[in-house]
């Protein structure tokens, strides 16, 4: 009975119907710009183009909301993606946040999800950029 769970419980998070975007939609960094060195906190702006910003949880069509991951890969597109200290959700429709990073490098890639957190099909991402603290 245990494996027949975990067999119907993969096969149903494969089956997750991912939300259309047009593939001219595009989001990207107004700041910071790739390989700036910064001293203190981060001012980080999101852009996004041919496509709107909505809160998690209000399902419109052609909107999402942002995602900023720092220094990890792009998660699976076919999942809701992690919420943790790589990836920072901003499901109140935020386009900007200020952060206090640690000194170093660091990359940032943004990445738009759904109204249930899961990238759209295509899926929307930035370039991944690099940035030094100093």
């Amino acid at each position: 009975m245990r494996y027949f769970f975990i067999l119907f419980f993969s096969i149903s998070l494969n089956a997750i119907e991912l939300t259309p975007s047009p593939i001219d939609a595009s989001v990207y960094f107004i700041s910071p710009n790739n390989e700036e060195s910064i001293n203190g906190k981060v001012t980080v702006k999101f852009g996004l183009k041919n496509f709107g910003v909505a809160p998690a949880g209000i399902q419109i069509q052609n909107t999402g909301h942002h995602h900023l991951i720092i220094d990890a890969d792009l998660p699976p597109f076919n999942m809701p993606i992690p919420a943790d200290e790589n990836h920072i959700h901003f499901g109140k429709g935020q386009t900007e946040v200020e952060l206090e990073l640690s000194k170093g490098e660091h990359t940032m890639q943004l990445l738009l999800g759904d109204f249930r957190h899961i990238p759209h099909d295509p899926p929307i991402y930035s370039k991944k950029i690099k940035i030094f603290i100093d």
